[in-house]
């Protein structure tokens, strides 16, 4: 496990924030992490959804349960993390 930056473009959020993580996280663990920095802040709580990973652009969602280290995501990438129905 090693500390692994990304870019967090967050939905609603008009900042990008630069989010440590770690490489043995889950995708929820990091958008856990991501939300952090920017719910309650600058984003409105959601309660009833779940916030899922998806690369800068694309379309497809990473698993929930899929560990950074195991997909093909590069340190400093910029990654969207969008409110979802579980």
């Amino acid at each position: 496990m090693a500390l692994f930056p990304v870019i967090s473009n967050f939905q609603y959020d008009f900042v990008l924030q630069l989010v440590a993580v770690d490489s043995g996280n889950t995708m929820d663990e990091v958008a856990a992490a991501a939300a952090h920095h920017s719910v309650g802040r600058r984003v409105a709580p959601r309660p009833d959804k779940v916030v899922r990973v998806r690369r800068q652009g694309g379309e497809q969602f990473y698993a929930r349960n899929a560990k950074l280290e195991d997909t093909d995501i590069k340190p400093m990438e910029a990654l969207e993390f969008i409110f979802c129905d579980e």
